[in-house]
């Protein structure tokens, strides 16, 4: 708890945008967390896209959407190609195109005494930085990174610290960010994920099948992929199966699943969106989707193995390959060999218990209560 008679309360802004949906819900796990330890701070969050005009806000978010559904290959090929330290000339330039964008936002960052700006993407605390350097702004700042490898493009200056999703994630960035400014944290999830939950429970709280192996289907945070060729595979297995699939929004998805035929050995639960996850995860024995930082760390912290489909090149393809390493995975490299695949580690009950007892070592499910811990001390030491 605060210590009101030494500090006025302190005022949080937690910084994201909406470039697909990651990043919005590790700040909204931060802000979770802040007011479930910290109910006296003052905690503002923002996705900074929403002070930006609507062209901008389609370049932005829209457009890397579109570039993943349609060219997710040369998103890969971009990814690598800008992954180094920046171009002094090139970033001046894109500040420069942001000032125009970011005018509310700079009003909200100047309308009072901010005490630390908590990003989890990269843009909020890019244009902070340069408001920095120009003396404009005197604001603390962290980044809280969301997958298992950094892009450079995450790195900026001055930022006080970097929370990292892994001891690996952190050595990987060393060569540009000293070791002393990071932190391992993990990736910030739901609280609801640090809670004990009993599987058995679960699955009869959602009408789930006690007797058989459980699969979670999820569509990905950005929606895309090949859904409906993943769930005819999945149905394709031997071992009987309840699978359970959560379309989110996409209602026209979930019609169109419910519409395939089911074999008769297996069953299965189409869901749309739910605020369940938490609980479906611990209620299943493999979770199968595209390795997202966010959805990687909630399967990870409720020690639920993945099997890794069609992973976006680029920071998608690196998450996977932690996973791989870290032996809380198996990747399906065509849809062809997935159902043999989930049949050969389901039918092995030390293989899978194994896989389970990795993830839970790689999990963080209280990374979002660690974030919180350690900007809290890090107010305290700016103010004493």
């Amino acid at each position: 708890m605060w210590i009101a008679a030494r500090f006025a309360p302190p005022r949080i802004l937690v910084l994201s945008a909406s470039a697909g949906v990651g990043h919005l819900r590790a700040a909204e796990a931060i802000e979770l967390a802040l007011r479930q330890t910290h109910p006296e701070a003052h905690v503002v969050n923002v996705d900074v896209l929403q002070y930006t005009n609507a062209a901008f806000r389609h370049f932005f978010a829209q457009t890397y959407f579109d570039v993943i559904k349609h060219a997710p290959h040369f998103v890969g090929f971009m990814y690598d190609r800008l992954d180094k330290p920046g171009w002094p000339p090139m970033e001046r330039l894109r500040t420069k195109f942001q000032r125009v964008q970011f005018g509310k936002f700079t009003d909200l960052l100047l309308s009072q005494p901010w005490d630390l700006a908590i990003n989890t993407h990269f843009l909020p605390a890019e244009f902070i930085s340069s408001l920095r350097l120009e003396g404009r702004l005197k604001l603390p700042q962290v980044m809280v990174t969301t997958d298992f490898y950094i892009h450079c493009m995450w790195v900026k200056q001055p930022v006080e610290r970097y929370y990292m999703a892994s001891r690996e994630s952190a050595i990987n960035l060393s060569n540009v960010v000293p070791l002393s400014e990071m932190e391992v944290t993990g990736i910030p999830i739901h609280p609801a994920f640090g809670e004990a939950m009993d599987p058995t429970g679960c699955r009869r709280k959602h009408g789930i099948s006690v007797d058989r192996n459980v699969v979670l289907q999820l569509a990905g945070g950005f929606g895309v992929g090949p859904i409906e060729q993943i769930h005819r595979r999945l149905l394709e297995c031997q071992t009987p199966l309840h699978v359970v699939v959560a379309t989110g929004r996409n209602a026209r998805v979930r019609t169109r699943l419910e519409a395939i035929p089911l074999p008769s050995h297996h069953r299965r639960t189409v869901l749309g969106f739910t605020s369940d996850m938490p609980e479906l995860m611990t209620a299943a024995d493999v979770v199968v989707s595209k390795p997202g930082g966010l959805t990687t760390s909630e399967a990870m912290a409720t020690g639920t193995p993945m099997v890794v489909v069609d992973p976006i090149p680029g920071q998608e393809s690196r998450n996977s390959d932690y996973l791989l390493e870290n032996g809380a995975a198996i990747k399906a490299n065509t849809l062809q060999s997935l159902p043999h695949k989930l049949d050969v580690i389901l039918s092995d009950g030390a293989r899978l218990k194994q896989m389970q007892a990795n993830a839970r070592r790689i999990g963080h499910p209280r990374a979002a209560f660690d974030v919180v811990e350690r900007a809290m001390k890090l107010i305290s030491t700016v103010k004493a």
